[in-house]
């Protein structure tokens, strides 16, 4: 029985992306549903940027934003997969907007950069850092268009309750791509 489970299924490599892609589409829709709202801030902590991050890092910078673009698009479409099963456009412009459309942007970063990134703990942490700074910052940038408030407030509400969970998040993100990593190659 073991030997049947350690065996390598052969599949083509445009199935696996196919594959790669929907799986982490799905991953970040689930990751929406784990949400924890917070009495001051309009936006909720979510697993969704593990996934993001794990997905651009596994797929690569076109998969991995092509994952995102259509995760977007899908709830866009109306399927109830962001947070609080909402979707579409009125949700999309709403608080959490900016974030959503960060993920491309963050999957851009991280699936171009862990290219040229070695193994180390330390870079790939840092790399997965710099990704979600850039998707948090995409999300401070929506909230100062929607809601005008200055950037301390906005920082207060956008991103400092946040920054725990994330380096949380960002450490799973990086043990589980260096688990998956070596066997992912080949597929994607």
């Amino acid at each position: 029985m073991e030997a049947i489970l350690k065996r390598e299924i052969i599949v083509g490599k445009a199935a696996s992306r196919v594959f790669g892609v929907t799986a982490f589409i799905i991953l970040t829709a689930l990751g929406a549903f784990v949400r924890i709202p917070l009495m001051f801030t309009p936006v909720p902590i979510t697993l969704q940027t593990m996934f993001v991050l794990l997905g651009a890092a596994l797929l690569g910078r076109s998969l991995g934003a092509t994952a995102q673009i259509a995760y977007i698009f899908l709830g866009f479409a109306g399927l109830p997969i962001f947070t609080g099963a909402g979707s579409g456009l009125l949700y999309l412009s709403g608080p959490t907007g900016g974030y959503i459309f960060g993920f491309v942007l963050a999957s851009i970063f991280l699936g171009g950069a862990i290219k040229r990134a070695g193994n180390s703990l330390f870079s790939l942490f840092g790399l997965f850092l710099v990704a979600d700074a850039i998707l948090f910052a995409c999300g401070i940038l929506w909230l100062r268009i929607l809601f005008a408030q200055p950037l301390d407030h906005l920082l207060f509400i956008g991103l400092l309750p946040f920054v725990p969970g994330e380096i949380l998040k960002i450490s799973a993100a990086v043990i589980l791509y260096r688990k998956i990593a070596p066997r992912a190659k080949a597929w994607f």
